[in-house]
């Protein structure tokens, strides 16, 4: 915005206009004034920002949210499992299923070195600077405004500090927007949105919910799917082997978790495993959507010269 508004569209810094930058800001500011200022006059700030930033709360939720420290903290449970069995760690120094109790609170990981929230404000920084950048330097009109929305959204999902699950909606509610100008789009906005919806199942977790979270989640699929194949029919297929067989293991791990599991010896012993597998499994998924929509935005050409082609 500072870039259009501010700067006439140019990185030319002779077009800087210093009112309207003066006038954004006072957008932003006034925003920010209603939106906080009920809080203020109650005294009940300090309990809006606790939530902002849980830092207290520990890394992950109870149920692990699907992004990379879902996989840092499995392979984490993995390492130490493998370490017990070859007897390198003292199982007396570590605790019992600290990470995936179901309690939120602050924990340690057994092998791979714990995480700060400053290392996740590091992260999250670092994976959003590419494509801020690139939006500067390399301006694509509207499209790459919206992907670095989306990108930035993505960014605070994947290695935000206790990040929660729905937050997914944050970029796949405006990924619908771009799924329909181009076939890159429409196959990372169905990857990202098939494994976002799966993603948030274990929040409905009574049984009268299970047919319509499935019936609903299937139609919405199937629908969209059908829909966005129609649309560039003419252009090479939406998903690779790869990607199609990833999205069909979606059903074998449900039938998995809500079907067999429950009747397992497994369930007293083991009952956060189809949540582990499920936050794992998605954010598998949603990684590879991530980095996909980074690649896209990196190696477009510029609107200029789009055009000029």
């Amino acid at each position: 915005m500072i870039m259009v508004f501010s700067v006439d569209g140019s990185i030319r810094w002779n077009s800087f206009s210093f009112v309207r930058l003066i006038s954004l800001g006072l957008i932003v500011f006034l925003v920010s004034a209603v939106s906080l200022g009920p809080f203020l006059a109650l005294n009940q700030l300090p309990q809006v920002f606790s939530r902002l930033f849980p830092f207290k709360r520990g890394l992950c939720h109870a149920y692990w949210a699907p992004n990379f420290w879902a996989l840092y903290s499995a392979l984490d449970k993995v390492l130490s499992v493998i370490g017990l069995e070859l007897k390198l760690l003292d199982p007396n120094k570590i605790p019992k299923a600290s990470m995936t109790s179901g309690l939120v609170q602050q924990f340690q990981h057994t092998v791979l070195p714990s995480v700060t929230p400053l290392a996740t404000f590091i992260c999250t920084l670092i994976a959003m600077l590419p494509s801020i950048f690139c939006l500067w330097f390399k301006p694509q009109g509207p499209r790459g405004f919206l992907r670095c929305l989306i990108l930035c959204a993505l960014s605070s999902f994947m290695f935000g500090w206790h990040v929660h699950e729905k937050a997914i909606l944050l970029a796949v509610l405006p990924m619908s927007l771009l799924s329909v100008g181009k076939a890159v789009d429409a196959s990372i906005f169905l990857i990202l949105t098939t494994t976002g919806h799966y993603s948030l199942f274990p929040l409905l977790f009574t049984a009268p919910e299970l047919p319509i979270k499935i019936l609903l989640m299937l139609l919405f699929t199937i629908y969209s799917i059908s829909s966005l194949k129609t649309l560039f029919r003419k252009e090479k297929p939406l998903f690779n082997w790869m990607e199609t067989f990833y999205l069909l293991g979606l059903g074998p791990l449900e039938v998995f978790c809500e079907f067999v599991f429950p009747f397992t010896s497994w369930n007293l012993k083991y009952p956060f495993i189809p949540l582990l597998l499920t936050s794992v499994y998605c954010a598998v998924g949603i990684t590879y959507a991530w980095f996909k929509l980074y690649v896209s935005v990196l190696t477009d050409p510029p609107v200029g010269k789009t055009k000029k082609h």
